[in-house]
């Protein structure tokens, strides 16, 4: 049986990680683009259609599968280094994306020199995330994965707990901010549980890749994990009694049913939201292993480089914004932001209809394929250089 683990990365792993970053820009893009993104939540069953619902939806799998597979990477990462040397460069990367997010990538969202907006998004979670995984590796593994269901499982009994204006409460755990004077406002997107046990659960799973485990044993483990997640969200999410702050609502509609069902709350991610989307991550991860192909090759460059083309897609897509804006006459200073983009009332002017986001979706992942293409070379032929484990 041919078997897809070389050396150090596997790559099922690196051809799912690309497939979510791939997906991922569609939302940002439709962010960016779409009229509607201006008027309406798309989640929102009353305004929602299921093409601007479903376009929101599958980016939905794209965080908890990149902190999940995250996890998975530092445990490979592992193979090659003593717990302490992976404790250090876990706690190093952490202090590094949280830094990174505060400034590079709080800048591409708003392109505003003033940072009126800060705002702590997925970067910064994943950044604490593996501060904190940097201390767990040294539990034992059973602790780690006891650790990670709980948090994960258990989190939303705190559903009902609220704390009016706090900000440490909101970084752990209810989305919201507080304004910093008149004139900035810092807001946390990611509250950090459960994300930081969606990476040491992923930690957890790395262990299934170890040569002891066989493929065979590995695939038939993840599809019964995954089917037997995915059914617990169907009975959680029709029964209505726990596993997420917004339970389903039946509003008689097909069409506004379903957009109910398959919105499980992402802010925080609930358990139900987690069941849905790592569920589908490990079907995937059970069934691609040995996939191969000209496809499989052009998203596993994505996978390989995911910090490089995160950074620049968002660049990219606000720059493409921009461009827009000016040829047709809105004005390209519009697209420096005060504030997040679909919440500024002058941007209900904007956008274009949904088959364009589309359109310009496929451009501008086709124009970042050779830029990561070039890195992932680069990365590959200088393996010498400590800094590249950064990027």
């Amino acid at each position: 049986m041919t078997t897809t683990l070389t050396k150090y990365r596997i790559e099922s792993i690196d051809l799912l990680k690309g497939l979510v970053m791939v997906i991922m820009a569609l939302d940002h893009t439709r962010d960016y683009f779409h009229y509607s993104a201006m008027m309406f939540d798309p989640t929102d069953p009353t305004h929602s259609t299921l093409p601007i619902f479903f376009t929101r939806f599958i980016t939905h799998f794209c965080a908890p599968t990149f902190s999940f597979l995250a996890g998975m990477s530092a445990f490979m990462v592992g193979k090659r280094k003593s717990k302490s040397e992976l404790s250090g460069f876990l706690l190093k990367r952490g202090i590094w994306l949280v830094i990174i997010e505060m400034t590079i990538v709080n800048f591409s969202w708003f392109f505003d020199v003033q940072f009126r907006n800060p705002a702590l998004l997925v970067i910064w979670a994943l950044g604490i995330s593996m501060i904190a995984l940097s201390a767990l590796i040294h539990l034992p593994r059973k602790a780690i994965f006891w650790f990670s269901i709980i948090l994960i499982a258990g989190h939303n009994l705190l559903d009902s707990i609220h704390f009016q204006g706090n900000l440490l409460w909101n970084i752990f755990h209810e989305p919201g901010g507080a304004p910093i004077d008149k004139e900035h406002f810092f807001f946390v997107a990611y509250p950090l549980i459960p994300w930081i046990a969606v990476m040491s659960l992923g930690y957890y799973f790395g262990g299934f890749y170890n040569a002891d485990f066989g493929q065979e044993k590995r695939r038939k483990l993840f599809n019964t994990i995954g089917f037997s997640a995915l059914g617990l969200f169907v009975l959680l999410r029709f029964a209505n009694i726990y596993g997420d702050a917004v339970p389903f609502t039946d509003y008689g509609n097909v069409s506004k049913d379903l957009i109910s069902f398959f919105n499980p709350s992402k802010y925080p991610p609930s358990f139900d939201y987690l069941l849905m989307t790592l569920g589908v991550a490990l079907i995937f991860l059970a069934n691609s292993e040995n996939w191969k192909g000209r496809l499989v090759n052009f998203f596993s460059v994505f996978g390989r480089v995911p910090f490089f083309y995160y950074i620049i897609h968002i660049y990219v897509i606000h720059l493409a914004a921009m461009l827009y804006a000016q040829v047709t006459g809105y004005g390209a200073e519009k697209l420096i932001l005060e504030g997040w983009i679909t919440e500024l009332p002058r941007m209900r002017e904007y956008g274009l209809a949904l088959i364009w986001v589309y359109t310009i979706w496929i451009g501008i992942i086709l124009l970042l394929y050779p830029l990561c293409k070039w890195f992932d070379g680069y990365k590959q032929a200088h393996k010498d250089k400590w800094w590249l484990s950064y990027l």
